[in-house]
């Protein structure tokens, strides 16, 4: 059985600004945990997260499944620190979508195939963290 997690913000900037955070690996890094995200974001192209957790290197990575400019994107994803072995079972989907309200943009982050409820609601518990810097670094102003 496979369980999922789910977080969303809404984030008082254009639809313009929420998408750059999500796809600028500059931006990115900014707010999460300061990995280093390498992709070109076309489907079926391979993306990366490189950085460093408590002192011990990573290097996670996923396969773009889709990309709509200022709408979706999404991807598989394989997390060393998982302990499972890559394979395409065990890879968690990523989708991101971004939507027009009337205070700015709502940024929602779906985590699905996740193995147990234990690590859905941990996952829901860093995405509220993630998404919350983003916000906080998106409406401080203009990013360099």
């Amino acid at each position: 059985m496979a369980f999922t997690s789910s977080a969303s913000i809404v984030v008082n900037v254009a639809i313009q600004s929420a998408w750059n955070a999500l796809t600028d690996p500059k931006i990115v890094k900014q707010y999460f945990f300061g990995t280093n995200v390498e992709t070109d974001w076309k489907p079926g192209s391979t993306i990366l997260f490189k950085g460093e957790w408590q002192g011990k290197a990573y290097e996670d990575k996923g396969t773009i499944l889709t990309f709509e400019p200022l709408k979706r994107l999404s991807y598989n994803y394989w997390s060393a620190f998982s302990g499972a072995q890559d394979t395409p079972e065990t890879r968690q989907i990523i989708t991101y979508s971004v939507e027009s309200v009337a205070t700015g943009t709502k940024v929602t982050v779906d985590q699905a195939n996740v193995d147990t409820q234990e690590r859905a609601d941990h996952s829901a518990k860093n995405w509220e963290k993630v998404l919350s810097d983003m916000k906080k670094l998106l409406e401080a102003g203009p990013l360099s």
